[in-house]
């Protein structure tokens, strides 16, 4: 009886630590209670600053709480959520991603049939799950998050409903989604029976205090939660959904899910396996240097296969992710270790142990606004009047034929984001890549480090490809076709709508930047890995 008559104590909420999340939330749901109540149709516009206001909003304030506590973790709601330096990173880019989508969309939605209110608000609250995911502190919270995310995305790509290969691609990511979630699924249930708990410090903590044998139904588990995550991030083998849905779906939607989307399942792997697992890491590591192998090959050989040009950056988006599994692979376990307990002092962390989280953090940063100016390119390359009615053929590769004679401005910044995917010097690509592979070495990695290199020079043909076609003295399909065509509706710049010029701008701005100048983003992915571990 006296248990009964103790008061319930809620867990202590640290809203300012929330708000990212409530401004993306509460904008969506805004949005769409506007829509609703209002007694005509809003104008696509109000829709796009809607979006573009709510992103920037949400990175600004995330960008604030790095200034005031800086990477010190955060934890709220009874440790289910943390703010840290790695997190907020995260919740900028993700803001940023936002911005950048909303721009490319605004001259797409009318051509793929999808409501701006709609698109808009599902934009927002996958952006929401993004961000949970990115700073979950519990399995049950990361799934929400991971949810959240999926869910949003399957409509996104099901809005473009009459185009038969957008229904296919959407059908298909919601069946293998769920398979991968109940993967998920099954994975925290096997942690949670083997550690007796679902946060992720404390079963860090669990592991790192107790003293055991092999455990066979941690281990299953943790390779289960690598199977759910491994589907979103496209690893291979859990990459077979990624060509057929970045194919199909709307051009706008390909670039978030190729950037954002794979960012946040990165974020949530790092999270699993660095703050819950890390002291089973000699057993999962060995696992992670098999899917970046896998993930490499396949990404970069079928790259070099194809004849159109989105499923190339599709399979390409493959190889990328690879690359981030490298970097999360070399890791100094040893030294790991030995800081594993709390700190209390982020100075006195030996950095370089982290190479591998940092430059994984860096690769998601760097390759995220290169995806997105490469689809909000080939949005616009789509937006031909003539096009095809299904997706299909409609980037073939001899459609970039020419380009450079019709839109010399346009080609020049693909032909940039191209070379910097591929690693050309000073770009940002370059650099995520030199990073990556450098961790690779320090951490005795040698094989996967000459794998990674030996398939960035394989993938780089197939960009070299399309470069070659648009500055090719005489196109190979100029048939007219595949040039933008103007609509008074919209502004334009050139013959280009306007805000997907705005968007290539900015990514080409940071594609360049960070490969001149890239010492102040390595800092703040330093940050990140510091704020991880503590």
């Amino acid at each position: 009886m006296t248990s009964l008559e103790e008061p319930f104590v809620s867990p202590a909420v640290d809203w300012w630590v929330l708000v990212p999340q409530i401004i993306l939330v509460g904008a969506a749901l805004g949005l769409l209670l506007v829509a609703s109540l209002a007694p005509r149709a809003l104008p696509g516009w109000v829709s796009t600053i809607a979006s573009i206001a709510t992103g920037a909003a949400a990175a600004i304030v995330a960008a604030v709480q790095w200034a005031t506590w800086g990477a010190t973790p955060r934890p709220t709601l009874a440790g289910a959520f943390v703010s840290d330096g790695f997190s907020l990173l995260l919740t900028v880019l993700i803001g940023a991603g936002v911005v950048m989508t909303a721009l490319v969309a605004h001259s797409a939605l009318d051509r793929y049939g999808m409501a701006p209110p709609e698109f808009a608000a599902l934009l927002l609250a996958s952006a929401a799950g993004a961000v949970v995911m990115a700073g979950a502190n519990d399995l049950i919270v990361l799934f929400l998050g991971l949810e959240s995310l999926s869910i949003a995305l399957y409509v996104l790509i099901a809005l473009a409903g009459r185009r038969a290969s957008a229904r296919e691609s959407a059908m298909k990511y919601f069946v293998l989604g769920a398979f991968s979630s109940a993967f998920f699924l099954y994975g925290v249930a096997l942690v949670y029976g083997a550690t007796g708990s679902t946060n992720l410090s404390g079963i860090g903590d669990f592991l790192f205090g107790t003293i055991r044998q092999t455990d066979y139904l941690l281990l299953v588990g943790v390779a289960l939660l690598l199977v759910g995550l491994g589907f979103k991030v496209a690893a291979a083998p859990f990459h077979f959904w990624a060509p057929d849905v970045y194919e199909g779906a709307p051009s706008p939607v390909t670039g978030y899910l190729a950037s954002i989307a794979k960012a946040a399942g990165f974020a949530a792997l790092a999270r699993v396996l660095y703050v819950a697992v890390g002291e089973q890491s000699v057993a999962w590591t060995p696992i992670l240097a098999g899917l970046a192998f896998a993930t490499l090959a396949v990404g970069a050989v079928m790259a070099i296969c194809q004849n159109d040009v989105k499923r190339m950056l599709a399979y390409s988006s493959i190889s990328h992710a690879g690359f981030v599994l490298v970097g999360l692979t070399a890791v100094d376990v040893a030294v790991l270790r030995d800081i594993w307990a709390p700190i209390g002092d982020a100075a006195s962390v030996p950095v370089d142990a982290g190479d591998g989280i940092s430059s994984a953090v860096f690769y998601l940063v760097a390759y995220s606004f290169m995806a997105l100016g490469s689809f909000a390119v080939l949005s616009v390359i789509g937006s031909a009047s003539t096009e095809p009615a299904d997706e299909t053929s409609r980037h073939h590769l001899s459609r970039y034929g020419g380009l450079a004679r019709r839109h010399p401005v346009l080609a020049l910044a693909f032909a940039v984001l191209l070379l910097a995917q591929a690693g050309v010097p000073l770009t940002a690509g370059f650099v995520a890549k030199f990073e990556v592979i450098r961790a690779a070495v320090g951490a005795g990695g040698y094989v996967l480090a000459a794998v990674a290199m030996g398939t960035a020079v394989v993938s780089a043909f197939a960009y070299l490809r399309v470069v070659l076609g648009m500055y090719a003295p005489e196109g190979s399909a100029d048939d007219g076709d595949s040039a933008p065509v103007a609509r008074a509706s919209r502004p334009r710049w050139g013959g280009l709508p306007l805000t997907s010029v705005l968007a290539i701008t900015l990514a080409v701005a940071v594609t360049l930047v960070v490969g001149v100048l890239p010492q102040t983003l390595l800092e703040w992915s330093a940050d990140a890995f510091v704020s991880i571990i503590l």
